[in-house]
């Protein structure tokens, strides 16, 4: 019996051995995916406020330059 208990030993460790390890790449892409918050939508609302700001002051840009011409 105890001349199995070595071979049981070795053939465990053979047996074990011989997988190829997993692949860590399934993790990492996981752990990049971005999560939704509950700031996201109030992120894009600023977002958009900001774009329509900046639409609101090209425009009276514009006219201001208009303006300007016509007075001249």
């Amino acid at each position: 019996m105890k001349r199995f208990v070595p071979l049981l030993c070795l053939l465990a460790l053979t047996a074990c051995s011989g997988k190829p390890p997993a692949p860590e790449s399934a993790p990492a892409t996981a752990s990049t995916a971005r999560v939704a918050t509950p700031w996201d939508d109030m992120e894009k609302a600023k977002q958009r406020a900001a774009d329509v700001q900046k639409t609101t002051d090209e425009q009276a840009k514009k006219q201001q330059q208009q303006l300007d011409a016509a007075g001249q």
